[in-house]
């Protein structure tokens, strides 16, 4: 299935473990050269968002993106802490398996 930058801006974005709203998709992120998606990031909160992070949210735990809503599978997303106002810091999702660099030296 392709897909692309818009159409992904315009779905929202649900944790199947909680059933929450993460919000609406604001970039994608890939590997330069090779041009492999990494995952996606959504805004760490609503409102103003000074001071918060996004949220980044692997390839792996994508695990259907429908019509108009990606459902991804996040164990504990951030949650605001009520005295500071700021995000706790989410465990991040295990690395993406290494994969062969192309060495460019040749090119130089």
């Amino acid at each position: 299935m392709e897909t692309s930058f818009v159409e992904l801006k315009r779905k929202e974005t649900v944790n199947l473990l909680d059933g929450k709203r993460l919000g609406r998709v604001c970039d994608v992120v890939f590997t330069w050269p090779e041009g492999k998606v990494q995952g996606i990031v959504v805004p760490g909160g609503k409102g103003f968002r000074w001071g918060k992070a996004d949220l980044f949210i692997d390839l792996r735990c994508i695990k259907k993106i429908g019509i108009d809503v990606i459902l991804v599978e996040i164990k504990s997303a951030p949650k605001a802490d009520k005295k500071r106002g700021k995000w706790e810091d989410a465990p991040s999702p295990p690395p993406p398996p290494p994969f062969d660099r192309r060495d460019y030296g040749e090119y130089e």
